[in-house]
């Protein structure tokens, strides 16, 4: 069984007990959060598609961390120009592990 679901404003595939990370939620480490927003459900090939969410799903999940990603490097250059800009930054994600998919 797995589902399709939106987080923080991206789909992401999830089935039960698989860790995922996500962008940082606002939710405690130990803290469990459910997730309305299901696109679809596959129970054992029986697929449910949402319009644009599918009615009483609900992905059940636990906060196992928050921590930063790797350093994304930003380099700019224009040729011959003598113009060069570095920048980089780290994102900051939470991981997450699926509990339950109700659908």
């Amino acid at each position: 069984m797995y589902a399709i679901v939106d987080i923080a404003g991206q789909q992401f595939k999830v089935e039960k007990d698989r860790k995922i990370f996500v962008h940082r939620l606002g939710a405690e480490e130990g803290a469990t959060v459910e997730f309305e927003k299901v696109l679809l459900v596959d129970e054992e090939g029986a697929v449910k598609i949402g319009a644009p969410v599918v009615a009483g799903a609900k992905v059940t999940a636990k906060v196992l961390s928050h921590v930063k990603g790797d350093k994304v490097i930003v380099f700019k250059k224009k040729r011959r120009k003598s113009f060069r800009k570095k920048n980089g930054h780290r994102q900051y994600f939470t991981q997450i592990q699926i509990e339950a998919i109700q659908g």
